[in-house]
């Protein structure tokens, strides 16, 4: 029963600042355009034109006869 009297204050608490964020948001503006994000989803931008094909750039493949990283490096050291 004890824990109730640290229970019930920290919940007004809450319960309080929960209210002062809910009034400041309707204060600030929050919610005046329920809406229009959900308008927004339906139409193009003007500028919202897909880019051309880019050519990818493809690293050079490694031939039979080459070394790899480690082997150029072992030979580096000696």
């Amino acid at each position: 029963m004890d824990v109730l009297l640290w229970l019930i204050p920290a919940a007004v608490f809450l319960g309080f600042v929960g209210l002062i964020a809910f009034l400041w948001a309707l204060k600030s503006g929050q919610f005046d355009d329920l809406d229009g994000a959900a308008h927004r989803i339906l139409f193009d931008d003007p500028n919202d034109t897909p880019l051309p094909p880019q050519e990818t750039v493809h690293a050079p493949r490694a031939s039979a006869n080459s070394k790899t990283r480690g082997e150029e490096k072992k030979q580096a050291l000696k």
